[in-house]
């Protein structure tokens, strides 16, 4: 691999006025110089507009559309992308660092693997530095995964390359595409990955899935459903596993050497 690839993350937003402009100042602030920035709004209406207008000089692709969802945007996204390496970051996320995305690199250029991921932190809406719930994502194994192991989406970046050979995200589930790529490329086409334990995005508290409790059971229903998809044996008492393995997110915190 090109040991100065050229990275795309990928923001989708939609009336993200409150949050957005942290985002794109974290993404711009990274030491790495090689990244192509894009941002994929879904017609917002409020200020969201505005600010996106007043960091031109930081993003490379912009688009406004009505879409069909947040995956249909985040393939909007990776279509317009012309990075070897895609990362996707939300609109009320932000790195966690300065030196995100040049580890990130590192990584893929050390084990010369097809993806990388790592840890995350949930934090308070209004106090980002205020840790809620620390996600240490540990090691992949296909054991694992059966258990209920997921990564968190946000620290995923992927080889464009991946995307182009096994498909984009599936719009037809509206809370869970993240959980069905994951299964799809990791386990079902055994793509290799490499695991850096450091925590490479602070999320705000809240995202699509989690907005309410009936989002949060569809959400749950649709992780079931991504193992019929890909046509993997389903694991016993799936959709109930996933969810218990996040407790203990709640009571971890990330020491200075996992930061």
């Amino acid at each position: 691999m090109n040991y100065n690839p050229k990275i795309s993350i990928i923001t989708v937003c939609f009336n993200s006025q409150n949050t957005l402009r942290q985002t794109i100042e974290s993404v711009n602030s990274q030491d790495y110089n090689n990244i192509e920035y894009i941002i994929i709004d879904g017609e917002s209406t409020d200020n969201t507009l505005k600010i996106i207008q007043e960091c031109d000089e930081m993003i490379d692709y912009f688009v406004s559309e009505k879409d069909n969802g947040i995956y249909d945007a985040m393939n909007k996204g990776i279509k317009a992308a012309t990075g070897n390496i895609i990362g996707i970051l939300n609109s009320d996320d932000f790195y966690n660092s300065t030196k995100v995305i040049s580890d990130v690199v590192s990584a893929f250029v050390e084990h010369q693997c097809d993806s990388v991921y790592g840890d995350l932190v949930y934090v308070k809406e209004k106090n980002t530095k205020k840790i809620v719930r620390y996600w240490q994502s540990g090691e992949f194994t296909i054991k694992k995964l059966k258990q209920g192991w997921m990564l968190p989406h946000p620290t995923f970046f992927v080889r464009k390359f991946m995307y182009d050979k096994f498909g984009l995200y599936d719009e037809k589930l509206k809370n869970a595409a993240d959980y069905e790529m994951i299964l799809r490329l990791l386990y079902k086409h055994n793509i290799s990955v490499s695991y850096l334990p450091k925590t490479l995005v602070r999320m705000r508290q809240g995202g699509q899935s989690n907005l309410s409790i009936s989002n949060r059971l569809k959400a749950n229903k649709e992780d079931s459903t991504a193992w019929t998809k890909n046509q993997l044996n389903k694991p016993i008492l799936i959709r109930f596993k996933k969810p218990l393995l996040k407790i203990k997110q709640f009571f971890k915190r990330p020491t200075n050497e996992q930061n």
